[in-house]
């Protein structure tokens, strides 16, 4: 009789525990229960417009002192700091050679507290009518709403070939 009644004590305190933890992280029902959503949100609804056409990537989601390292080794391996300086020498340089933009395919969208990864297929076509297609992961560590610190995965070889391959435009 007092190991039955010490099981089920047991089984009480065990559910008295699970709920009290259940209680203190769920949010009210309707509202986002952590700034961990709010920043899958803001990343995920970025790239959605980003996917039906949208310009504004990189303004809507950087903040304007971003860092963002390009992981890899070849000549486009590298840390931008600020998001005016990525955008000048990362983005543009590639975005010219190219007749259609890249575009996210495929989006998966992984978030842990204020870090949101983003694993993602893009395809564009340069501008010598050749394909672009590669394979992303950003790890971003987010502040305030915005990406603060971005490390990227890419392979790198078939983004410098556009580089090299497409004379950039005259000015």
């Amino acid at each position: 009789m007092a190991t039955m009644l010490n099981r089920a004590l047991a089984a009480c305190v065990t559910a008295v525990v699970f709920t009290a933890s259940s209680l203190t992280t769920a949010a009210p029902c309707g509202q986002a229960s952590s700034t961990q959503d709010d920043n899958k949100r803001t990343v995920t609804d970025a790239f959605d417009r980003w996917a039906q056409g949208g310009t504004t990537f990189f303004t809507d989601l950087l903040h304007d002192d971003v860092v963002w390292r390009i992981k890899g080794s070849g000549p486009s391996a590298g840390e931008f700091r600020g998001r005016d300086v990525f955008v000048d020498r990362a983005v543009r340089p590639f975005a010219s050679r190219l007749s259609t933009p890249v575009r996210p395919t495929t989006v998966k969208i992984f978030a842990d507290g204020d870090h949101v990864i983003a694993h993602w297929e893009g395809s564009g076509v340069a501008r010598d009518g050749k394909p672009y297609a590669n394979s992303y992961a950003w790890i971003m560590r987010m502040q305030d709403g915005k990406a603060a610190e971005v490390t990227a995965y890419l392979d790198l070889a078939p983004y410098d070939d556009v580089l090299r391959r497409i004379p950039a435009p005259a000015r």
